[in-house]
């Protein structure tokens, strides 16, 4: 039953008019916290965004409106340490989050955290979809929602009642992925040129927004340039100055 649940994920980004009530929020967001940690450090914080004009300047914000228009819920999920330097003043002890690991530790906390909520949600019938492009505008998105230094936005999770469902879209083979004992690449230029035909079968057959498209070309493309260069400098107004 599990199992099926996690094969059958794909996107929902048009939802039936529905909006998800406090009570479910907050089941969904403590079943969300018995995910795995760091250390227990819980490095995560999720603002949810009920204000109308709110959620609408997040849509528009990270480059993704329409996700939002019918979304019966909308969240932005946040890598957190304000709140752990909160429990150091209780010990008169300063917490140093200024380093790489740290920022690491928080976005590893924050998919786990939010994969847990999107299984959670799923379970309950509800859709969801993954909004990366918060990434596109994290200044002007905490400004939005007044994140505090220490606290920095990763992704935002749009949910409802499904209006119109995707198809699954069809994975790497697990050859691709996994490896025994000793990392293999020489086996790529096969798996990935059957993953191309694989997906262009998709693409060309699936029930909306038929395209020409294969996985390696638009990773090609996705992958040829450094993506959201300002992050570096964004992260360094909350305090991370990675070196």
């Amino acid at each position: 039953m599990v199992e099926k649940l996690l094969r059958s994920h794909a996107s929902v980004r048009k939802y039936k008019e529905y909006t998800l009530t406090k009570e479910e929020i907050f089941a969904l967001v403590e079943t969300a916290q018995h995910a795995a940690s760091s250390h227990f450090v819980q490095a995560y914080s999720v603002i949810w965004v009920t204000d109308a004009a709110k959620k609408e300047e997040l849509g528009r914000l990270s480059q993704n409106p329409k996700q939002f228009e019918t979304a019966g819920a909308a969240l932005l999920l946040c890598a957190d340490f304000h709140r752990l330097q909160a429990a150091g003043k209780l010990h008169n002890t300063e917490i140093v989050i200024d380093t790489t690991e740290n920022v690491l530790v928080g976005a590893v906390d924050v998919a786990l955290f939010a994969q847990n909520l999107v299984i959670a949600a799923e379970s309950k019938g509800f859709g969801i979809c993954f909004i990366g492009g918060v990434r596109n505008a994290p200044t002007e998105i905490s400004q939005l929602v007044d994140l505090p230094e220490g606290v920095f936005p990763l992704f935002a999770i749009t949910l409802g009642v499904p209006d119109q469902q995707n198809e699954v879209k069809p994975r790497l083979p697990v050859a691709a992925v996994l490896h025994e004992n000793s990392y293999d690449s020489a086996k790529y230029e096969s798996l990935l040129t059957e993953y191309d035909h694989t997906m262009e079968e998709y693409y060309a057959n699936r029930g909306s927004n038929q395209k020409t498209a294969n996985w390696t070309e638009q990773m090609a493309e996705f992958l040829e340039s450094p993506r959201r260069p300002h992050i570096r400098e964004f992260l360094a107004s909350k305090g991370f100055h990675l070196k």
